[in-house]
């Protein structure tokens, strides 16, 4: 198997059973060795109180990316930490899309980067003046607890 298919292959195991994204909406876009793209729509059960979508949204958004990449050579890795930077705010209808590359591997420790930004702009009502599409910056890092051609 080559390393794509690998990523092709373990990404089509973990999405039959990942409810969570499913019902957000997110849809993984494009996997490789060591990244992966996901998107969604900010809907309006994901706005908060201030008229902006949830924080824990973004997260998870950029979780699933992480998940999908630090997944992607195979075997079964974990979120051992991550930590999210908040850029600016995204609104209902806003189309977000979250990039993760892997930026370094040493045994069974991945460390990856996503960052998550606005693909197109439903409305710009409410809205701060500057350059506002990046919305938040990621960082996970992985523990691989098994090893395998596709199986998480």
């Amino acid at each position: 198997m080559t390393e794509q298919s690998i990523a092709e292959a373990a990404a089509a195991v973990m999405s039959a059973s990942d409810h969570h994204i499913r019902e957000l909406g997110i849809e993984i876009v494009a996997v490789g060795p060591g990244t992966a793209v996901a998107s969604m729509v900010v809907r309006p059960e994901m706005v908060n109180g201030l008229a902006t979508c949830h924080g824990g949204v973004i997260f998870s958004l950029a979780d699933a990316a992480f998940g999908y990449a630090c997944n992607s050579h195979g075997g079964t890795a974990v979120a051992s930490g991550a930590s999210i930077e908040f850029v600016s705010a995204a609104y209902e209808g806003d189309q977000l899309r979250a990039d993760a590359n892997e930026s370094h591997v040493a045994g069974r420790t991945g460390h990856y980067d996503i960052v998550v930004s606005r693909e197109n702009v439903a409305s710009r009502e409410n809205r701060v003046s500057g350059d506002d599409t990046i919305i938040a910056l990621f960082k996970g890092r992985s523990r691989r607890i098994s090893d395998g051609a596709t199986a998480p």
